[in-house]
């Protein structure tokens, strides 16, 4: 079966916090207060799901475990590093990476961030590259999206467009004039002159009390020059401040907080690991490729880690031995021994060799999660198993939706069934959901041929009861 992922598939979700800092005391540092808003914080975490599921339909998210992880450890450092005042419990910050050369990164209501390729390899250190997270998150955390729209009195029904939300680019120079094209609509929010520099200000503050040093914030737009060849980068889109402004800006809060440039940290090897690993893929598009290759309707995914395998008739019935599955803080699980765990962005396939390949996997079990524009469980579970059916033409559902419970949880399942394009035998596919403490909906589709299907309960048995779900609210 192959795996269906709704809106192109999201993100990794599963993160570690790893990395333990202290807040820096800060000096005289600038004072930023929270810009009016008529809006409930809880339309920022909405407005982002929402606006999340389409921008990973259109933006191509890079399909590499490993980069993602490291990006997120960094993001996940500098939110606990913001400051208590501009604390908001209900968001759910994740960072995700987009497969785009352009040196940009933005984030959406409520949390969810997408830092470029391209702004990866060109920062010079891992401080530069934060700096540029922690100016996104500080966008997040003032809630400038909706403070925005407040401005104008604009209905909150007239915000839900993708337009009216992404925002936050730090980009200048031809970059940034690249990303004033890109899509018709309008992707990115020109946010304000003093909504940037507030951005900028607070992430200044966020990266010393994180133990980076902001200079390298300012230093970043140095950087940006350079990749214009060396040219002035002028105003962008006339809303944001000349990057030569925000350099001295920058330089100057950071002479108010407490960081000493020898302690703080500036580059790693986890950093430079994921830049050499980046440098080894093919050369990423640009965002007008990008915005090309949807106006002609091409797809953006990655390929998957299960492409490559090959199909076997003599494949191993599951061991009774089991292994330890973990990702980040959130979920765990036991595997046969003798099935492989392939990771993409937010999914994690377990086959055994010769039941995975170009076509999915043909025994196994596939385990995610998804954006759904739908809140309930029941209703965000039919719009995903329609999408299997979809993607999957030969199944049919065999079973109405009967409740279980997963590590605790309301569930669902179901069963599918139909003859396999690739063993060419009946195959059936049970899928469980259930939903995550932030709304996005976690399913296992569990997959055998029907004439094993009874060998293959008890090890799916043992699988679900096996999963645990530590999320946070």
């Amino acid at each position: 079966m192959k795996s269906y992922k709704f809106g192109k598939n999201f993100a990794a979700f599963a993160v570690l916090w790893t990395i333990l800092v202290l807040p820096i005391a800060s000096f005289a540092q600038t004072r930023i207060d929270i810009p009016k808003n008529k809006y409930k914080v809880q339309d920022d975490v909405e407005l982002g799901r929402k606006a999340s599921v389409e921008v990973e339909q259109q933006f191509p998210i890079l399909n590499d475990a490993q980069a993602t992880r490291y990006v997120a450890n960094v993001g996940d450092r500098l939110v606990r590093a913001i400051p208590q005042q501009y604390q908001q419990p209900a968001f759910d910050y994740r960072f995700k990476v987009v497969n785009a050369r352009d040196i940009n990164a933005f984030a959406l209501p409520g949390g969810p961030m997408y830092v470029n390729r391209g702004m990866i390899e060109a920062a010079k250190t891992e401080g530069e590259m934060a700096g540029v997270m922690a100016h996104e998150i500080s966008h997040v955390a003032l809630r400038h999206a909706t403070a925005q729209q407040t401005k104008i009195n604009s209905p909150l029904n007239q915000i839900l467009g993708i337009g009216a939300i992404l925002g936050g680019a730090i980009v200048g120079g031809e970059a940034g004039a690249q990303l004033g094209q890109v899509f018709a609509a309008g992707f990115f929010l020109r946010y304000s002159r003093d909504y940037e520099r507030q951005a900028d200000i607070l992430g200044a503050q966020i990266m010393a009390r994180a133990g980076y040093d902001p200079r390298d914030l300012a230093n970043m737009f140095k950087t940006i020059e350079g990749q214009s060849g060396g040219s002035r980068a002028p105003e962008w889109l006339s809303s944001h401040p000349d990057p030569g402004s925000r350099y001295e800006s920058i330089n100057r809060e950071a002479q108010l907080l407490r960081i000493s440039p020898s302690e703080a940290t500036q580059d790693t090897r986890a950093f430079r690991d994921t830049q050499a690993r980046l440098s080894r893929l093919p050369k990423a598009p640009s965002m007008a490729e990008i915005e090309k290759n949807v106006k002609n309707g091409q797809t953006t995914n990655t390929q998957s880690p299960t492409n490559g395998g090959t199909y076997s008739r003599a494949v191993s019935a599951p061991s009774s031995r089991t292994q330890r599955y973990t990702s980040g803080n959130w979920i765990s699980l036991n595997y046969p021994s003798n099935w492989r765990a392939m990771d993409e962005q937010s999914q994690v396939s377990f086959a055994p060799e010769g039941a995975y390949g170009n076509n999915g996997i043909t025994h196994g079990a596939m385990v995610g999660i998804v954006n759904s524009r739908n809140s309930t469980l029941n209703e965000a579970t039919e719009e995903y198993v329609n999408g299997i059916i979809k993607a999957n033409s030969y199944l049919r559902q065999q079973t109405n939706y009967q409740q279980t419970t997963i590590s605790g949880r309301q569930a669902f399942y179901t069963t599918l069934s139909g003859r396999s394009p690739v063993t060419g035998e009946t195959e059936n596919v049970t899928v469980y959901t259930t939903q995550l403490r932030n709304g996005q909906l976690f399913y296992v589709a569990a997959v055998a041929p029907a004439n094993q299907t009874s060998n293959y309960n008890y090890t799916f048995r043992n699988f679900i009861s096996s999963i645990r779900l530590t999320d946070q609210q």
